[in-house]
């Protein structure tokens, strides 16, 4: 929904354009009223009435619509890249938010099925008769372990849901629209090439561009301050007639103009360059910070997939199958509990560090794009296997 904003932004920007290069309208005025005329005796030798009518068109001073101009196609193109910087931020979001309730989505599955099999196994060890206490307090850690992963597995499940609600608000849907989430495998590809990329965020990056555009709109502002010491001219037709004594007309061509004396626009001029001065300051800092975010992101980006990069793929099933096992031997007497309870455990810690793993990796990578304007996506998508 935000979009049509933005796009209305650019509606109203090319009307301001429109109204830029248009001459003011012309100014008709009039004068009427009644005449007498006398003699050198001062006697009454006529009487009418006389009439004035004048329009006046005021032209710019030469050079002074084209600044208008100016500003205002620059004011279209801040509109224009608000929108595009809109768009690419969205894309960006929605993109990490599939992501997160897909990765919600596999945490509370894992979190349930611990929590499940911590269940089953509790319910086993409360109808035996515990004899000794060491069998009590095993009972009492796979209790605890149970209500953990439980909780853990309702967190997921709030998240996920959180993350729906984002993002039919997005869509402009319903809060009760529901979203089906399928597994999905991220394809990571790396950079090294950090001049390369910081190069790129000085020529695409939206925040700089928004800057240098708004540094040429304030030299412009600055230039039209100038301009406006000199005067417009008004410039049109005049006509006189009266018929007291006898008819007199006359036609001519009248001018007008202020006189620039006590005016000459310096406070104006002053202030447009001050606010230059400011301009100049904001694309100096925003070029500093963008390069800062950019050797930032791409630590982490890079941090992230070198992790990855000493996974096993089948990691996850691994400690899946472990956990299934240690289940089955613990009922059989052959693991002892703090083995299986440490199982359980690992087996939640590593799904949940693999996925916020990716996820993280995917958001330094969409920052990376959105910084930089890579033309090639860092981060592709297919359907996976059962691998998060």
């Amino acid at each position: 929904p935000e979009l049509r904003f933005y796009e209305a932004e650019i509606v109203a920007a090319k009307a301001d354009r429109h109204s830029a290069g248009l001459l003011s309208n012309p100014v008709l005025s009039s004068d009427v009223g009644p005449m007498r005329t006398r003699d050198r005796d001062g006697n009454l030798a006529g009487e009418g009435v006389a009439w004035s009518v004048s329009v006046m068109q005021a032209f710019d001073w030469p050079g002074r619509i084209g600044l208008r101009k100016a500003i205002a196609n620059r004011d279209i193109e801040l509109a224009e890249l608000g929108l595009a910087r809109f768009r690419a931020s969205l894309a960006a979001r929605v993109r990490t938010l599939a992501y997160g309730l897909f990765a919600s989505q596999e945490k509370a599955i894992a979190a349930d099925e611990v929590a499940g099999r911590l269940r089953e196994l509790k319910e086993v060890l409360v109808q035996r008769d515990p004899a000794g206490v060491t069998p009590l307090l095993e009972a009492r850690v796979i209790e605890a372990t149970e209500l953990s992963a439980q909780r853990q597995a309702s967190e997921f499940a709030l998240a996920l849901e959180s993350g729906v609600l984002e993002l039919n608000a997005i869509r402009g849907l319903t809060n009760t629209a529901s979203i089906a989430v399928q597994p999905v495998q991220l394809d990571f590809r790396p950079v090294s090439d950090r001049a390369q990329l910081i190069a790129l965020a000085r020529t695409n990056n939206f925040e700089l561009r928004l800057r240098a555009v708004e540094l040429e709109q304030q030299g412009f502002r600055v230039d039209l301050a100038k301009n406006e010491r000199w005067p417009s001219i008004s410039l049109g037709p005049q006509i006189w007639q009266q018929n007291a004594a006898d008819n007199q007309r006359s036609i001519g061509v009248g001018v007008s103009f202020p006189l620039p004396l006590w005016d000459r626009n310096s406070s104006r001029i002053q202030s447009a360059k001050a606010r230059q001065i400011q301009a100049e300051t904001l694309l100096a800092v925003a070029q500093r910070d963008t390069e800062r975010q950019v050797a930032q992101a791409l630590a982490t980006y890079a941090t992230k997939l070198r992790e990855m990069s000493r996974w096993r793929p089948e990691a996850v099933a691994h400690f899946r199958e472990a956990a299934d096992l240690a289940d089955r031997h613990y009922r059989l007497g052959a693991v002892p509990a703090v083995t299986y309870v440490e199982l359980q455990r690992q087996y939640l810690e590593a799904v949940n560090g693999l996925l916020d793993t990716k996820r993280e990796a995917l958001e330094s990578a969409q920052q990376l794009e959105l910084l930089t304007g890579l033309t090639e996506p860092l981060v592709t998508t297919k359907p996976a296997t059962a691998q998060p």
